[in-house]
């Protein structure tokens, strides 16, 4: 039987699920147990999952919720304990030592308030004990926005029987689905073994829509003995960096230089470049990232480049990480001359064409500018930007060093949108912010790298979300299984 009660609505909150699972620990890393748990912390302990007896492989049914904001750097801790006996007695590893693997997957929670209470039999269930029966339990999983699965609830063990009736649990329908009732609910049957492999009796995919009907003909299910996950893809965010190399910066080997490679503390750029890079490159996957240069003139011939890879490398300008980034930074400061205009089109050219390429929702491009002086072709510059706003592209723009940056504010366009001949841009897609207003007075040290980013990044999920609702682009969830095998029949 299934039903279903409803709470009054909430207030909506931007909150995050946070579930972790852990792989491959080392049966020696603490005594001889396998009973983990994890704790999570933020200033203090925030939480812990429930323990798990006898595995090195735990998947956690417990979630975290916290609030979550998009342009924070929010630091979380997690512990991850063994319990000696099914106790109160726990050990932790050895410092430093790799003991496995801790994945952690994250959503925002919709504000659902729904509850949900049901109970589920089988029968026929295949036999999996030589000597006996089939000690079934459920294990149930809700599919998440790439396609893959997380689990939700598990039910208790029904010992030695083909036709278990497990006994009816309340689930919030936020954990089962997150408020969407059509997503797809994938629900595993196991039989319990005492040593932890429990063994896998078969599947079958749902949804909470199908549950909802209650006891019926619709909601008699075909348990499939092997699975397939089929999925479809999520927004990739691409980043991209150019940094100015005009001359206006100042020479790099002297300390008043903008560029100036002191051996003790990052300068400007570098600060400005770590500050925003060290933020998003968490919604970068591949943690790849083009970077390039403009206004120098570069080696051997000295011709002048708007748009050259820092590594070098025109075929592939990506380097790893922001770290990677700062390193191909500093070797290009030590083999171009710095020169100059300061043209900003032919960058944003370069990523509108990778933009270009992909419009349909599964990638969107930021492209991060440090600058640190007037723009000097703002005609075409504007013609760029009028084109990129069609694009699934946005520009954010820091301005380092004490220069007027008013054709920098005239970019963002939060007051008038950018124009160009007569055509205005579809969004706004740039974001500017000056560099000074968050240094100390002697221009050293930046007095909060977290709100630097924060005010730089604030307004990228509004812009993305403003290229898929021009496009009629919606969010896609995960596809059913439509796998065949052997079938067994259970009912809601």
């Amino acid at each position: 039987q299934c039903c279903v009660s409803t709470s009054p609505p909430g207030v909506a909150l931007h909150k995050k699920k946070i579930h972790s699972i852990c792989s491959s620990f080392k049966q020696n890393t603490v005594n001889s147990s396998k009973n983990p748990l994890v704790y999570i912390n933020k200033q203090s302990i925030f939480g812990r999952t429930e323990m798990i007896d006898n595995t090195l492989n735990p998947d956690f049914v417990r979630k975290f919720v916290l609030d979550f904001f998009f342009e924070e750097k929010q630091n979380l801790r997690f512990d991850l304990w063994i319990s000696a006996v099914s106790s109160s007695c726990f050990s932790s590893g050895i410092p430093g030592k790799k003991c496995g693997t801790i994945i952690f997957t994250a959503e925002e929670l919709s504000n659902c308030r729904d509850i949900a209470t049901m109970q589920l039999c089988a029968n026929k269930l295949d036999k999996k004990d030589f000597f006996g029966k089939s000690d079934p339990f459920l294990v149930f999983y809700r599919s998440n926005e790439d396609g893959t699965f997380t689990i939700c609830h598990k039910t208790e063990v029904v010992k030695n029987t083909l036709n278990p009736v497990w006994q009816p649990f309340t689930i919030p329908v936020r954990a089962l689905c997150n408020g969407d009732y059509d997503r797809t609910v994938k629900v595993d049957v196991f039989d319990w073994d005492r040593d932890g492999s429990h063994d896998f009796i078969g599947e079958f995919t749902t949804s909470y829509r199908e549950f909802s009907r209650g006891q019926s003909q619709f909601n008699v299910y075909e348990v499939r003995a092997k699975s397939q996950n089929d999925g479809t893809n999520d927004t990739q965010l691409n980043f991209t960096v150019a940094i100015d190399f005009t001359a206006s910066n100042g020479n790099p080997s002297q300390p008043t230089s903008l560029h100036y490679m002191n051996p003790y503390q990052m300068n400007m750029y570098a600060m400005a470049l770590k500050a925003v890079g060290e933020i998003i490159q968490d919604y970068d996957s591949d943690k790849l990232f083009p970077a390039y240069g403009f206004g120098a003139k570069l080696p051997p011939d000295g011709k002048i480049s708007h748009a050259f890879p820092l590594n070098s490398n025109t075929d592939d300008p990506n380097c790893v990480g922001i770290e990677g980034v700062l390193e191909v930074y500093f070797q290009s400061l030590r083999s171009v001359q710095l020169y100059g205009p300061t043209n900003f089109a032919p960058v944003i050219n370069q990523v509108a064409r990778s933009a270009k390429e992909v419009t349909d929702g599964s990638q969107y491009f930021v492209l991060l500018m440090i600058t640190d002086g007037v723009i000097s072709d703002m005609v075409q510059t504007k013609e760029a930007v009028v084109n990129a706003a069609s694009l699934p592209m946005s520009i954010i723009i820091v301005g380092v060093g004490p220069a007027e940056f008013d054709a920098m504010e005239e970019l963002d366009g939060d007051e008038v949108r950018v124009s160009s001949r007569g055509r205005y841009a579809e969004r706004d897609i740039v974001q500017f912010v000056p560099f000074r207003d968050y240094i100390d007075r002697s221009g050293n040290q930046v007095l909060s790298m977290a709100r630097l980013a924060k005010d730089v990044l604030a307004e990228i999920p509004d812009q993305l979300l403003s290229y898929m609702k021009s496009r009629g682009i919606e969010p896609r969830p995960a596809l059913p299984n439509t796998n065949n095998s052997q079938s067994l029949s259970l009912r809601i």
